[in-house]
């Protein structure tokens, strides 16, 4: 997908699978399964031993389907790394000015991490695509609606916590989108092999967001 597709699809479907821990065998069985319970996109966190070259395979196999981001991008080095291996975005825990000036002059749509007003003020300004407001699970939906009020104009997506029960309380306080793991991505039933599992928590996700 192009940039104007992804993001579209965020829009539509307002989740991104936040994909930690996944091995290499399994990487492309996991994107399958996401997509057919309706999430089409996924973010592989740097983090994960063979990122870079998971990234590369989804894209080869699922760019005309899905759109394909890397996360846990800690600085400058992280971000050319991951959008040389084929990442069409990137999310970072962290608010670093630097990297989101470089996506942003490279046409790279960026959702770095921030937790206070002033620093979510920073991030946007500096070009963010939307803030990642991190840590949610600890700060709440409570926090991030407080924030809403006088930074209304800043699109916020939250990251940490988000479930089936309350994933459309975080929509209705006005969430641009939602970064999701351990509720979809779910290690044990991964390396089963049950990756039916991940279609249907993916697709029980999407319809609890309606």
């Amino acid at each position: 997908m192009n940039k104007e597709q992804g993001l579209q699809e965020i829009e539509r479907t307002r989740i991104v699978a936040i994909v930690r821990g996944v091995s290499a065998a399994h990487i492309s069985s996991v994107a399958e399964a996401l997509w057919r319970g309706g999430i089409t996109v996924m973010e592989v966190t740097l983090n994960t031993p063979g990122a870079l070259e998971m990234i590369s395979e989804l894209q080869a196999k699922y760019a005309d389907r899905m759109y394909i981001g890397a996360g846990t991008v800690l600085d400058l080095e992280d971000a050319k790394r991951a959008v040389g291996a084929g990442a069409s975005f990137l999310v970072t825990p962290n608010l670093e000015e630097e990297v989101i000036h470089w996506a942003k002059n490279e046409d790279i749509p960026i959702f770095p991490g921030a937790m206070t007003p002033t620093e979510i003020v920073k991030a946007w300004k500096a070009g963010a695509t939307a803030v990642k407001v991190f840590p949610s699970a600890s700060l709440g939906i409570a926090y991030i609606k407080e924030l809403m009020g006088p930074l209304s104009h800043i699109p916020m997506m939250a990251v940490g916590g988000v479930t089936e029960a309350n994933i459309k309380q975080f929509l209705e306080i006005g969430c641009y989108g939602l970064g999701i793991g351990g509720s979809v991505i779910n290690l044990n039933e991964i390396n089963a092999g049950n990756f039916d599992w991940i279609t249907e928590k993916a697709a029980r996700l999407v319809a609890a967001s309606k």
